[in-house]
């Protein structure tokens, strides 16, 4: 009975790949065709779209907002996450459970049924539109991220090395920069570019709250796309080709410094103390 179950399993597993990387070939090989009408293969190729979708979408100043609204992001979730996880990795107070729940809303709630309302807030107090309003915009799912990252990663320390330096006359501060710090460092790094990778992929909340100086490389390729106008399906689809690299090498580099089993140790050792 397991056979049939796992050769359906694989089956599947298969053919998603194989749509996954057959669409991912066409947009690559769309980005250099000269020409490419009812046939296998184009009729020539050239790099020369790519020169011409970064002069015409101005990609320079778009992937330089996208960098300043991803490390902002980045450099405030990691300031308000960090803490956070540490009192719920450390303290054990009633309607803890409930807490955790209110962080991870947002990362189980589709961003567009909060979206909407988040961004009329932030028309109404003059934010949208400009970059303060997509970074508050993102910072809403990205805060919970960093806490949901770094609580398994503060579990694995043990209390008794925080105890040790306070006995040694540690302040908290001294503690937290000497002791805490040092052992956390690799999950903070996972923290921050699993962030960045996640907002700069981030659609809908940077779609509602961008302006003509805000978007990001996502939101501008949504644009070229249905915006009014007639333009080659190859400038669109070498800006898609340097989208997907960008957020490829970011995904790279996140899985240098993270392992996914990471994420749940730490929550199977709290609910089995006795594993």
């Amino acid at each position: 009975m397991r056979r049939p179950i796992a050769v359906i399993v694989w089956a599947c597993v298969a053919l998603f790949l194989v749509n996954l990387f057959a669409m991912m070939a066409a947009v690559i090989t769309s980005s250099f065709a000269t020409r490419w009408f009812a046939t296998w293969l184009p009729a020539g190729f050239t790099p020369s779209w790519y020169a011409a979708a970064w002069s015409e979408f101005g990609l320079a100043q778009i992937i330089t907002v996208t960098l300043e609204i991803a490390l902002a992001c980045v450099a405030i979730s990691v300031a308000l996450g960090v803490p956070a996880a540490y009192v719920l990795a450390r303290r054990r107070f009633p309607g803890r459970r409930f807490v955790v729940l209110l962080f991870l809303l947002p990362l189980l709630v589709p961003p567009i049924t909060y979206g909407i309302p988040l961004a009329t807030v932030l028309y109404k107090v003059h934010l949208a539109g400009h970059l303060p309003g997509v970074i508050l915009a993102n910072l809403v799912p990205s805060i919970p991220f960093v806490i949901l990252v770094m609580t398994p990663f503060i579990e694995q320390i043990d209390p008794r090395i925080e105890a040790a330096a306070r006995m040694c006359g540690a302040g908290t501060f001294r503690m937290f920069a000497r002791i805490l710090l040092p052992l956390l460092v690799p999950g903070i790094l996972a923290a921050s570019v699993m962030v960045l990778v996640r907002t700069v992929g981030m659609f809908e909340l940077t779609f509602f709250t961008a302006g003509p100086d805000s978007q990001t490389l996502v939101v501008a390729l949504y644009y070229s796309v249905f915006a009014a106008g007639i333009r080659a399906t190859q400038e669109i689809d070498a800006m898609a080709v340097l989208y997907m690299l960008m957020t490829l090498v970011l995904l790279i580099v996140a899985l240098r410094f993270v392992n996914p089993t990471q994420l749940v140790g730490g929550r199977v050792a709290e609910e089995n103390p006795a594993a």
